[in-house]
């Protein structure tokens, strides 16, 4: 069976991890120095490596032989930890699993000793769906567990947790990856399975998944099925509904010239090509941004009267929550 790309490409080890320096430093010094806490919490956007690192975190501080905080992959806990019938590494999907009576069987399991491995690590993704109830359960596992359990909780959403909670945990904030460190990861992909793919459109694909890693490698992942010869920035644009930015350029000129029946051209052209009608308005909102940017920082002159373009751009963002809520995007527009 065909293995997605995130899945086949997730790191295995601390210095297989793209970004999150800080973290992932303060982590390797705390499996050399022995200091290992009871309760992490990683919080931080989606796709940034918070469910990754603390899978190897939970591998790495059972590690029999660690080297200078990195599992050596060879010692027999690394073997058991690798496996996926390893019954001391317990992931726990929290927005499934969110009520009290799930939290309060995990507090009559923690005192069982781990049956292979020196640490039971709990790993709790999405933590902030758990519910008060299920908070207040966790809150007195927390404040006295076992020497032998870890708990390392994940969530996108941390003001959603009780400060009680946030207290009894080392915290760790993820960072968005850069769109140069996420291209030159996209480009690793690329070469190790052999996909042809123009710069232009690793550069876009890092742009457009906003941070996340698993986002980009997912979009990378859909484009080159899509297409096994190479893959050019046209078909970037067609597989996510947008358009050229020439085109774009073109629709602000009408807008901004005040040509109606242009404007209500290109939008029918638009939604007839198969356009994606929000994707369209963002790269408008997108464009626009960029040539105030440009402007301001003395690179180009501005094509439409600077008061203007503010009020517009303003105008998109209001609005943009109506058009996705619209029945008809296109009337909306």
């Amino acid at each position: 069976m065909y293995q997605a790309l995130y899945r086949k490409y997730r790191p295995k080890q601390f210095n297989e991890v793209v970004g999150q320096e800080s973290v992932i430093k303060i982590l390797k010094n705390t499996i050399k120095t022995g200091h290992i806490g009871h309760a992490y919490l990683f919080s931080g956007p989606r796709g940034t490596g918070k469910t990754t690192i603390a899978k190897i975190f939970a591998r790495a501080v059972n590690c029999n032989n660690p080297q200078e905080g990195e599992l050596c992959n060879t010692c027999e806990n690394c073997q058991l930890s690798s496996s996926k019938e390893c019954l001391d590494i317990i992931e726990i999907d929290a927005a499934s699993n969110n009520g009290v009576d799930e939290i309060r069987e995990l507090r009559n399991k923690v005192n069982i000793l781990p049956s292979e491995l020196k640490y039971k690590v709990y790993i709790i993704d999405e933590v902030h769906m758990l519910s008060i109830g299920a908070f207040n359960a966790l809150l007195k596992t927390l404040e006295e567990p076992p020497h032998h359990v870890i708990f390392i909780l994940a969530t996108t959403d941390p003001q959603k947790i009780p400060p009680t909670i946030i207290s009894r945990c080392q915290c760790f904030q993820f960072k968005k990856m850069t769109p140069i460190e996420t291209q030159n990861h996209l480009k690793k992909i690329a070469l190790q399975e052999s996909i042809l793919i123009d710069d232009d459109v690793l550069e876009e694909i890092a742009k457009s998944s906003d941070g996340g890693m698993r986002d980009a490698i997912g979009v990378l992942d859909k484009i080159s099925a899509a297409n096994s010869s190479k893959i050019t920035i046209n078909d970037f644009l067609e597989l996510n509904g947008q358009e050229k930015t020439i085109e774009i350029e073109d629709f602000l000129n009408k807008i901004f010239q005040k040509q109606q029946k242009e404007v209500l051209e290109k939008i029918s052209q638009f939604y007839q090509d198969g356009k994606d009608l929000i994707q369209i308005t963002k790269q408008t909102m997108k464009v626009l941004r960029d040539a105030l940017v440009n402007y301001y920082l003395g690179k180009q002159d501005l094509p439409y009267e600077e008061q203007e373009a503010i009020d517009f751009i303003n105008l998109l963002n209001e609005k943009i929550i109506d058009l996705k809520k619209a029945d008809d995007i296109k009337i909306s527009l």
